[in-house]
């Protein structure tokens, strides 16, 4: 079955997204995770240990968003309420009152107390993908592991993504002295030692994602910058470039109008693999015990525990089937990018 042609009249843009539809591989790659995307960013409606909404002695609350004491609800504490409780559960089963749950109902931090195997507990109706050894539900933790790994990438990608920018078009249009000096100051500065440097700062200050954003933001911009460092090489010659300095235009408006919008095919196409790498290192210093810290949920904290409880098989499986679907649906975004924005490639 052939592919059907691109008309020649098809705008420039138009034409990127047709060559990308027809790329099945990597159009359902992009569906499929916009859509496990979307469905992490709901993570407090779909998993949760509080109703979403709820009736009691003809009242309706929203436990979700007000905290309530356990006395509201007929008990002896004013403690915040535990609605995993058998006793809680018991009185929104009686006449006129009811309650209102997500779909899995622990959060990413609650522990399973009435749990009927010691932890970590196997695959259960209650736990979908058993506990860890702390009892806690490993679906819930890697439904917000996934969000906060695709945030902290998304973060670092768009990061390294305006250094890059800035530091490659600084490089490629200036070219001379300027492109020499940041060029030794990227080889000197890419010989850093980078993990010892995160485990320096991980010993002085408390881990988080902000410092491990700001740490990981210092390196991860030198390899897209050598890509645009060499299009504006190329491009800082072209008849459109001399014409437009000839015309009196500043260098920021050349950059900014003329050159940039031309070297953009390089950065489109690093993205979900610079995304790919942003969550694999996250991944990797939480398995080492140096990213965000407990009881954050994390892929790599997951990891860590499936290593240390090998006889818990569901959560190392579990987890490595989640981490190795993000990357392979961002490597074939990446890839279908790439094809899509080659112009030498026949549709």
């Amino acid at each position: 079955m052939t592919t059907p042609a691109i008309a020649p009249s098809v705008s420039p843009r138009r034409r990127i997204w047709l060559r990308f539809r027809q790329d099945r591989r990597g159009y359902w790659s992009l569906v499929i995770f916009l859509v496990l995307f979307g469905l992490s960013l709901m993570a407090e409606v779909i998993s949760n240990d509080k109703p979403l909404m709820a009736r009691y002695n003809g009242t309706i609350v929203f436990p979700m968003a007000h905290t309530y004491s356990e006395k509201d609800f007929g008990g002896d504490f004013d403690s915040p309420a535990d609605y995993l409780d058998p006793f809680i559960q018991k009185q929104f089963m009686k006449k006129g009152n009811w309650a209102i749950y997500p779909i899995n109902h622990y959060y990413y931090d609650t522990l399973n107390y009435f749990a009927k195997s010691p932890n970590p507990a196997p695959p259960s109706a209650d736990n979908w993908l058993g506990t860890d050894d702390r009892g806690r539900d490993v679906f819930a933790r890697l439904l917000y592991g996934f969000r906060i790994s695709v945030v902290f990438g998304l973060a670092l990608t768009i990061t390294g993504v305006i250094l890059g920018l800035i530091t490659g078009a600084i490089q490629g249009y200036f070219a001379g002295k300027t492109d020499l000096f940041f060029q030794r100051f990227m080889e000197i500065w890419g010989s850093m030692p980078e993990l010892y440097l995160l485990i320096i700062f991980a010993s002085i200050f408390e881990p988080g994602l902000g410092l491990l954003l700001v740490l990981l933001s210092l390196f991860g911009w030198m390899g897209l910058s050598d890509y645009v460092r060499a299009d504006f090489l190329r491009n800082r010659n072209l008849e459109y470039v001399q014409a437009a300095r000839a015309l009196g235009l500043s260098d920021r408006k050349i950059i900014w109008r003329h050159v940039l919008p031309n070297s953009l095919t390089p950065v489109v196409t690093f993205l979900p693999f610079r995304m790919s790498a942003a969550i694999l290192s996250l991944t990797s210093l939480d398995f080492l015990g140096l990213g965000v810290p407990p009881p954050t949920p994390s892929l790599g904290e997951l990891l860590a525990q499936g290593k240390n409880n090998l006889d818990a098989w569901w959560i190392a499986l579990s987890t490595f089937f989640v981490l190795t679907l993000t990357l392979l649906l961002l490597t074939n975004i990446g890839d279908a990018l790439r094809n899509a924005l080659d112009v030498r490639r026949k549709a």
